[in-house]
């Protein structure tokens, strides 16, 4: 049977939903979607229609169809707070961590009260971190075992924890003291023999992350090692959560939405519920710098008065050159800090990639020059009414301008968050908006000195 991939199960849910039959058939003919998509539904009624469909299901299936609601906080409280309660107890620690979160401290100290104390222990735990240190991220649905276990004793174990824990691929071991051992997989231990030692499939040497360890230093690591699962430990080298391949997903994510909020010069992503004093304080830091530097750009302008004076025609072109020395300059910004997430780069793989971007911004530079000269020196040839020599003087004035500014604004661009990068200092949030100013500083004054010195000064074109 063929299926659309692009096939939306929206429709038929929302009317299952708005339908309102008994609860058993109810929840019954509802199982047959994805929990996802039923929370894309749901988003999508009233408030008076969705707590009629919070009585017709259980706790456990509302569980797992609020692990997956967007902004799931703005919905809790349309629940009871014995309700709220009972659900998030049924949830994994880390999906009731990012409901309760947001949610008023009143509210989260209440409900997290009102759970079962094992959960609510988890719960504070991931709490505890702040949410840029990778333990905030975790996972306390894990099955570990001890390593004096025998293979039998272990298999039991992993049975009796399985009920409630369902990340099994990899099974966690810990020592006499109750510290992080090592771990096994699953495949390795179903297929070992009754008499076999556990210590022989134990992967003593398997990799784990420190609690307190920021997101941002150790997004690569987790990716390089590619597991199922990460253990991540305390102080103690005590075992107190994992990192899922979801959570990897889900932090890469956010890192991502991060880089980009920097790159636009914010100091932190926004969202369409923040006010606008709350976001004014994310982008006025960054915009009073650029204004200082903007002014200085605009002063070197001044500077040039006396050559647009001479040649007015000039200023039609200076746009055309700040705008691609800033494309440039972006381009070699983005390709950098690629790379530079790369912990393990050397100094010679770093001027490699300065000479490269050169190399690069050379070339492109000489053909969208050479595209300059013609088309700009026909077009104020025929449709200024100039002289052909003088109309192609013009251009190729702006024709070498554009290739330097160019060549210049990719060394700019490799090798500002090259330096920020050695200094330690966030490339992204440093680079952006900065690189897009100094690039602009370079073409005006490349671009008005080029035509002082070639026009007016060589050729006496004024």
């Amino acid at each position: 049977m063929h299926i659309n991939a692009e096939h939306s199960f929206l429709p038929e849910i929302l009317t299952l939903l708005r339908k309102g039959t008994g609860k058993k058939e109810f929840q019954q003919k509802l199982s047959g979607y994805h929990e996802g998509d039923i929370a894309d539904a749901l988003a999508q009624l009233s408030s008076d229609e969705r707590k009629r469909v919070y009585k017709a299901l259980d706790n456990e299936y509302l569980s797992e169809i609020f692990a997956y609601l967007h902004d799931a906080h703005v919905y809790l409280p349309e629940l009871t707070p014995e309700r709220a309660a009972a659900m998030l107890n049924l949830m994994d620690a880390d999906d009731a961590v990012d409901i309760l979160e947001d949610q008023e401290k009143d509210t989260q100290k209440k409900l997290l009260s009102m759970m079962a104390p094992e959960r609510s222990r988890d719960v504070r735990l991931i709490l505890s971190y702040g949410n840029d240190e990778i333990a905030s991220k975790m996972t306390t649905n894990f099955i570990v075992v001890s390593k004096k276990l025998s293979v039998p004793q272990a298999m039991q174990e992993v049975k009796r924890q399985a009920r409630s824990n369902d990340n099994i691929a990899t099974i966690f071991v810990t020592d006499e003291a109750g510290r992080f051992y090592g771990s096994i997989r699953l495949q390795d231990l179903l297929t070992a023999d009754e008499d076999t030692e556990l210590e022989s499939v134990i992967y003593t040497s398997a990799p784990f992350l420190q609690a307190r360890e920021k997101v941002s230093a150790c997004i690569e690591r987790i990716k390089s090692y590619s597991e199922n699962a990460l253990p991540v430990l305390n102080f103690e080298h005590e075992l107190i959560g994992i990192i899922t391949a979801q959570d990897v997903v889900e932090v890469v994510d956010e890192e991502m939405g991060e880089d980009y909020a920097k790159l636009a010069g914010l100091t932190a992503e926004e969202d369409l519920k923040e006010t606008t004093l709350a976001s004014m304080k994310k982008r006025l830091p960054w915009l009073i710098v650029l204004l200082v530097l903007g002014i200085g750009v605009s002063s070197v302008v001044g500077v040039f008065e006396g050559v647009v004076a001479s040649l007015p025609i000039i200023i039609c072109f200076q746009s055309l050159i700040l705008d691609m020395a800033g494309n440039v300059g972006t381009q070699s910004l983005a390709v950098t800090i690629r790379v530079l997430m790369d912990e393990n780069l050397k100094a010679g793989q770093r001027i490699r990639l300065v000479f490269k971007e050169l190399k690069v911004g050379f070339c492109n530079g000489l053909f969208l020059g050479t595209l300059s000269f013609a088309f700009i020196g026909c077009y104020i040839c025929f449709f200024k009414h100039t002289p052909a020599p003088t109309a192609f003087l013009i251009s190729a004035c702006v024709g070498i301008a554009l290739m330097a500014a160019m060549l210049i604004s990719s060394l700019v661009g490799t090798v500002v968050p090259i330096f920020f990068h050695k200094i330690k200092v966030d490339p992204a949030v440093a680079s952006g908006s900065l690189i897009t100013t100094v690039n602009d500083l370079v073409a005006v004054v490349t671009y008005y000195g080029l035509a002082w010195i070639l026009l007016i000064e060589v050729l006496h074109l004024a």
